[in-house]
C-alpha cells in the first residue's frame, strides 16, 4: 500500500520552490515553476507534479536545464511575440510571454507566442487554463524528444507531443479544456510505472520492433504507442510543426531526453495562440458554448474534457493533496544535500 501525506497547496508550492532553489535555480525561475506545480498536483495529475521536482533539481545541477537563465522576450511582428527561453525552464520563458500576449490579443484580437531553447512546460493545459482565466480562447502546442514511431515504421520521429485547448467559462474556469498527448499515455506515467516496477497495460507502449510490451523499461527504450494509430501520429507532426519548426525550436529527433542527465539541454519549444472570442464570434461565443457544454452535461453519465480535473482542483483548495510519501522522502534528500 503507498503510503501518502496530505499537503497544502500552498506547501506544496513552498516545498517545490525551496528544493528548486536548493538546486540552483534562481527564485524568479523557481516560483512560476512551483506554483505550477502546485496547480498540477491540485488537477490530480502526480506523474507531473512533486514527482517531477528530484528530475527538475538534477537537471539543474547536471546542466541540462539553466537554472539561473534569463529569458529574452522580443516581437518581431505586432501580432507575434518569441521568447528565446535560454535553455532554461518553460515556466518563466512562459510568464514572460504571456506578459506581452494577453494584453496583445485583447487588443488585436488574436496574438501567437513562439518560445524556443527550451525545456519541458509540465502539463500544458495549465498555461492554456491561464489564457482561458484571461478571457482568451488558448491554443497550446509543445514538442518533445522523439518517442512515437511513424505509421509502420519502428523508430521514433516524433516525441508525445500533446496539444490543449481551453476555452473561456464563468467564474474564471475554463468551460472546455482539453489537454491530449499524441501518445495513448504520456511517457510519464510509463516512467513512474518504471519507478515502482508496475507493468504497464497492453497499448501503452511498443519495443524495439513494434510489438506491444506490458514491461515499462522495454517500451523506454522502444517507442510510445500512438493515440488512435496512424491519427495519433499525425496530431504528433502537427504539434512538431507548431512548437519545433514553427518557433525555431529543436525537432524532437534531435533533442536530447527529457529524462536522464546525458545531453544537455533538449531545446524544445512551444507555441501558443491566443484569441479573444468576442472579436470573432459577433458577441455569441459565451451563448455558443453553454449550449454546446449544456448537450453534453445533460446526458446522464456523459463528462466534458477537463471535468475530472476541474473537480479535484475545486477539492484540493479546500482539502489539500495526498502525496505519496516516497516522493517527499526524494525532495527532502535534495534539500538534504543542499545543506550538508
Amino acid at each position: 500500500m503507498i503510503e501518502t501525506r496530505t499537503l497544502t497547496l500552498a506547501e506544496i508550492e513552498n516545498l517545490s520552490l525551496r528544493a528548486l532553489v536548493a538546486a540552483g535555480t534562481s527564485e524568479e525561475n523557481a516560483r512560476p515553476l512551483a506554483v505550477a506545480t502546485a496547480a498540477t498536483e491540485a488537477d490530480g495529475v502526480a506523474s507531473h507534479g512533486l514527482a517531477y521536482i528530484p528530475i527538475y533539481c538534477e537537471h539543474v545541477q547536471c546542466g541540462k536545464v539553466d537554472g539561473q537563465a534569463i529569458p529574452v522576450v522580443t516581437q518581431p511582428r505586432p501580432g507575434v511575440v518569441t521568447v528565446d527561453a535560454a535553455t532554461g525552464f518553460a515556466h518563466a520563458a512562459i510568464d514572460a510571454g504571456f506578459d506581452r500576449l494577453i494584453p496583445l490579443a485583447r487588443e488585436q484580437g488574436i496574438a501567437a507566442l513562439a518560445i524556443h531553447n527550451s525545456y519541458n512546460c509540465g502539463v500544458l493545459g495549465y498555461h492554456t487554463y491561464r489564457l482561458a482565466q484571461a478571457g482568451l480562447l488558448g491554443l497550446g502546442f509543445t514538442n518533445a524528444p522523439a518517442s512515437i514511431a511513424p505509421s509502420g515504421g519502428a523508430r521514433p520521429v516524433v516525441g508525445t507531443n500533446p496539444f490543449s485547448i481551453a476555452a473561456p467559462g464563468a467564474n474564471g474556469e475554463p468551460s472546455v479544456l482539453i489537454d491530449q498527448s499524441a501518445s495513448t499515455i504520456a511517457k510519464s506515467e510509463v516512467m513512474k510505472h518504471a519507478r515502482e516496477g508496475k507493468p504497464i497495460p497492453v497499448g501503452w507502449a511498443l519495443d524495439a520492433d513494434g510489438n506491444p510490451t506490458t514491461d515499462p523499461e522495454v517500451g523506454l527504450k522502444g517507442s510510445m504507442a500512438p493515440s488512435g494509430g496512424y491519427k495519433g501520429v499525425g496530431v504528433a507532426l502537427l504539434t512538431e510543426i507548431m512548437a519545433a519548426a514553427m518557433t525555431g525550436a529543436t525537432l524532437g529527433i534531435h533533442a536530447s531526453p527529457f529524462s536522464g542527465t546525458a545531453g544537455g539541454p533538449p531545446r524544445t519549444g512551444q507555441m501558443f495562440l491566443a484569441i479573444d472570442p468576442t472579436v470573432s464570434s459577433a458577441g455569441g461565443f459565451a451563448d455558443r458554448m453553454r449550449d454546446l457544454v449544456g448537450a453534453i452535461h445533460d446526458q446522464e453519465g456523459a463528462h466534458l474534457p477537463g471535468d475530472g480535473r476541474r473537480k479535484k482542483r475545486l477539492a484540493a483548495r479546500e482539502d489539500g493533496v495526498a502525496v505519496n510519501t516516497a516522493t517527499l522522502a526524494r525532495i527532502e534528500a535534495v534539500l538534504q544535500a543542499a545543506r550538508e
